[in-house]
């Protein structure tokens, strides 16, 4: 940590700065819309603002532990002495990653029963995958960094794998008007996923120092403002997508 530059260290601050703002943004987006989309939609809506306002407050917890952990003396950082409390960001994940999963299920409003069980089960993947990625993060070793980089990798691979085959035939049930734009957030759901491991093994690949520090701040940014915000507008979209198509369909005499 003592080894990054002003110029890392003031490159990772306005990221989270400014994180900090997308999720603000994103919370007020997705709670006021909840009265352009149908009651049937509306929790997923609430859903997506949750996991905004949650990633929103821990990104203000870790802007504030970034900022005291470090100081500029003579044009150089130096550490406080206070640590970088990193574990923000696992705490984050393990409330908001499951309920991430379960925003996509919601909006396809499937059947009771389907929703139930996808839902806890990909829920309680995610949940696993990074429980089993944290002891990983603050390993001192490559080689324990690796096993738990592994372990967390199996509750991935079922997840991308339910995502992709367990979840093709209800996707194929949806309104055309909206097919395509639940494919796309399957895909990017997946996409987004994806930059969380490869981002993980910045430190054993070769990246050192300050760079190291910066590259996993930053991606681990780029990735949640994508995992979260944009795919929070993507749910949006389709919420008030098939709220019209609904009333379109819905005979004159039953039209609210």
């Amino acid at each position: 940590m003592g080894d990054i530059t002003v110029g890392q260290f003031e490159l990772v601050y306005n990221a989270l700065s400014f994180t900090i703002a997308v999720m603000g943004a994103a919370t007020l987006f997705s709670l006021l819309g909840r009265s352009q989309v149908a009651p049937a939609y509306r929790t997923a809506l609430t859903l997506t603002g949750i996991v905004t306002l949650i990633a929103g407050y821990h990104y203000l917890r870790i802007f504030n532990s970034w900022d005291s952990a470090f100081t500029v003396i003579n044009g150089k950082i130096a550490l406080t002495g206070i640590a970088f409390n990193d574990a923000y960001r696992y705490v984050d994940w393990l409330l908001t990653v499951p309920l991430l999963l379960v925003e996509l299920i919601l909006v396809m409003r499937l059947s009771r029963a389907e929703t139930f069980s996808k839902g806890i089960r990909l829920g309680l993947l995610a949940a696993l995958m990074v429980i089993l990625g944290y002891p990983g993060e603050i390993a001192q070793t490559s080689s324990a960094r690796w096993l738990w980089w592994g372990l967390a990798m199996v509750p991935f691979v079922i997840i991308v794998y339910e995502l992709f085959v367990g979840l093709r035939a209800s996707i194929a049930t949806q309104p055309e008007a909206v097919k395509g734009l639940v494919g796309t957030a399957r895909t990017l759901t997946i996409v987004s996923w994806c930059f969380y491991p490869v981002v993980f093994v910045f430190p054993m690949i070769g990246f050192t120092g300050g760079a190291t520090v910066a590259a996993v701040q930053i991606g681990y940014t780029v990735a949640d403002i994508v995992a979260k915000a944009i795919f929070g507008i993507l749910i949006y979209v389709i919420a008030v997508r098939k709220s019209e198509a609904e009333a379109t369909s819905r005979p004159a005499g039953l039209a609210a």
